[in-house]
């Protein structure tokens, strides 16, 4: 799957514009929260947001400079599962999800510190993951960080009870697929 579908995909799944009372991240459109719109350029009224600005928004922080196009290059799937938990979590926790499942399913003790941030170190694990199980080693790393997902958002939860407004959604939306 190339960005460009997974950038569609995130826009259609978040819709256009919201402000939420409930929603720490104020007026979005696209997604795009006014702080991150704000801080990329854009200083219009978030409910004017062009589509445009909001794709590139998202090709830069959540997939380039994230190095997620570097993932995509050993596992596809699992790129397009950690875009889609970085527009809504944050790039840098969804490749945390990454290197703790690197973690926990590494045979050879090399342990990765989750600092979220795509280098050298992960980047070899994530290959030498894959090359002890090429067959099914990339649906369950998908599937390991689809589950951290879905746990921080039960978590997030418990933690600030006014995110009981968007809980079935993130589960419903969220968690299981990412097309």
């Amino acid at each position: 799957m190339d960005i460009d579908t997974l950038i569609d995909a995130v826009i259609d799944r978040e819709g256009g514009y919201t402000d939420h009372p409930a929603d720490r991240g104020g007026a979005t459109r696209y997604g795009i929260t006014q702080r991150v719109a704000r801080a990329e350029g854009y200083h219009g009224p978030m409910r004017h947001l062009p589509r445009a600005v909001a794709e590139s928004i998202y090709r830069r922080l959540y997939w380039t400079r994230p190095r997620l196009d570097r993932i995509a290059e050993r596992a596809p799937a699992l790129a397009a599962e950690l875009f889609d938990t970085g527009v809504n979590m944050g790039p840098s926790v969804a490749i945390g999800f990454l290197q703790r499942a690197l973690n926990a399913l590494d045979r050879d003790g090399t342990l990765l510190l989750p600092d979220g941030q795509v280098g050298p170190r992960t980047l070899a694990a994530l290959d030498a993951f894959l090359a002890q199980r090429p067959t099914l080693g990339e649906t369950v790393l998908t599937r390991a960080c689809d589950a951290l997902q879905g746990e921080r958002y039960v978590a997030l939860t418990e933690q600030r009870p006014l995110n009981k407004a968007f809980l079935y959604g993130w589960l419903a939306n969220r968690i299981g697929s990412t097309d």
